[in-house]
């Protein structure tokens, strides 16, 4: 670990010492990418192995592991990029829509939270999630919602 030249806005909870994953590279512009949109808190850019063309990672400039960490500051100018690209890729692709996911640790291929936003197009191919459904047993399905209801804070 390092520290960065990224700066954190006013305020942040986020760390100003950052690891050397892919996304801290580009922001420091130690490696190239197909940037879109910069400012000095987000920066998207085309996904070098993207589902399909055009497909976008968004992600905040400062860095944050995953969206557990990221701090409430960020969350707005997150998505209202993530937002603004997802509206951009359906004015200059012909997109009839997108996918927008965010992988959380698990399939989570670089340490850095960034927001996928990928161009759609009926009959494209894409099905979906291939992950084998399940059902909930008579009174689970409250149960479950109630544990989580529980554990969230106070609105």
């Amino acid at each position: 670990m390092f520290d960065s030249t990224a700066r954190s806005p006013a305020g942040s909870t986020a760390s100003i010492t950052t690891v050397s994953d892919i996304v801290c590279q580009i922001v420091r512009g130690e490696i190239e990418a197909a940037v879109v949109s910069r400012d000095e808190q987000v920066v998207a850019f085309l996904d070098h192995r993207p589902v399909f063309k055009g497909h976008v990672l968004v992600a905040p400039v400062p860095h944050v592991d995953t969206l557990l960490e990221l701090p409430p500051e960020l969350a707005l100018p997150l998505l209202a990029t993530a937002q603004q690209v997802a509206r951009a890729i359906g004015t200059a692709l012909g997109a009839q829509g997108t996918f927008v996911a965010v992988n959380n640790v698990v399939s989570q291929s670089v340490p850095h939270l960034h927001v996928h936003v990928v161009p759609r197009t009926k009959g494209d191919g894409l099905h979906g999630f291939f992950w084998p459904r399940v059902r909930y047993a008579e009174g689970e399905m409250a149960d479950y919602a109630r544990r989580l209801a529980e554990a969230l804070p106070p609105a």
